[in-house]
């Protein structure tokens, strides 16, 4: 008998094979169904021919010990696809190749594209929108509030509205010679007209949101801050009135920025409890339309500035009042002193 070196490790194997089996005379349900779910997801998953080593070790021992007893699922391999498979080569896809090509992914099938989510490309102004509509509602607030609040700017848009159409008459009739229904002087005249009554209710809703903090403060709305609070009410009537004195482009520009100080007050008192958690957002609006009104009452101002007079404000009054009163005075030294010189002539007369 010839004795070879491969006869033995055949020998060896096998030895080691049927020892190792003896160890686990059972198998439990799970292990069987892992190893079961193993061998079938190495089935399903074989690109290429899987080239088995000759000496195979212990852990394919056990599975396949576990895929051949009986009453076990176990994979039926198609031995012509897998030959096919092996003869065939594999082409070449660059294109192909990325970071997540040898990735599996488990939340989605494999070989399958995820579709694209569709990008809202108006998505930010449909927020922005929204956030308008929301604003602008104003849902919380009091309806009486509200009303009445909204009644109030409508006398301040009227005269913004008519500053702008008698400008544009006053153009009209400087270009054409004719006004569109009034003449240039009588739209310049009632120009005079609207531009005091503007200024003057300005001052007017300016005191008045000063004012609110005093009835905050008396009824105790979020506590009682003395001083702090009343400062507010005494601050704004103190810019407001003195408004009146200036010419109208600077009352204008002083009374918007007014407005402004007063939402920003607002605003902080509202955050610190001070007011209710709607008034934020009533005054918000308030505050636009009143500033939209005096921006508008400005663009109109200035596209007539060098075709109408300037009508005498209350500084050019008082500044006149005050040149007729020095005036008065002089005129009056004047008599008082010929009075004398003329007594003095008459006293030389007699004594001659």
């Amino acid at each position: 008998m010839i004795r070879t070196g491969a006869p033995r490790s055949v020998t060896r194997y096998l030895t080691n094979v049927t020892k190792s089996a003896s160890r686990i005379p059972h198998i439990t349900t799970s292990a069987k169904a892992q190893l079961n779910s193993s061998a079938r997801s190495l089935g399903v998953k074989r690109p290429t021919t899987l080239a088995l080593a000759t000496h195979k070790s212990i852990a394919t021992a056990l599975q396949r010990y576990a895929s051949t007893q009986p009453g076990t699922e176990f994979d039926h391999i198609d031995k012509r696809r897998e030959e096919k498979i092996a003869k065939s080569e594999i082409e070449a896809d660059p294109d192909a190749v990325s970071i997540d090509s040898s990735v599996r992914h488990v939340f989605r099938e494999e070989g399958v594209e995820e579709r694209e989510k569709e990008t809202d490309m108006l998505a930010g102004v449909k927020q922005d929108l929204k956030t308008i509509k929301d604003t602008f509602a104003l849902t919380e607030v009091p309806r009486e509030a509200l009303y009445i609040g909204m009644a109030g700017v409508l006398p301040y848009l009227a005269t913004s509205l008519s500053t702008v159409y008698l400008a544009w008459d006053i153009n009209h009739a400087a270009t054409t010679g004719s006004g569109f229904l009034l003449s240039g002087n009588t739209a310049e005249m009632l120009l005079h007209i609207v531009e005091p009554l503007q200024i003057g209710y300005g001052a007017v809703i300016i005191s008045f949101l000063g004012a609110i903090h005093w009835g905050l403060e008396w009824a105790g709305y979020g506590g009682y801050h003395g001083y702090r609070r009343y400062a507010i009410g005494v601050v704004a009537p103190a810019i407001a009135w003195p408004t009146m004195l200036l010419p109208v482009e600077y009352a204008l520009i002083a009374q918007f920025l007014a407005f402004n100080f007063l939402y920003f007050a607002d605003a902080r008192a509202t955050v610190r409890g001070w007011a209710p958690a709607w008034y934020t957002t009533y005054r918000f609006v308030l505050t636009f339309i009143v500033g939209a009104s005096i921006v508008v009452s400005l663009i109109g101002r200035g596209q007539i500035a060098d075709k109408i007079g300037k009508l005498p404000g209350p500084a050019d009054r008082l500044k006149a009042l005050r040149d007729a009163q020095m005036e008065n005075l002089e005129r009056e030294e004047r008599e008082r002193r010929a009075r004398i010189v003329s007594k003095d002539e008459e006293e030389d007369d007699d004594e001659d």
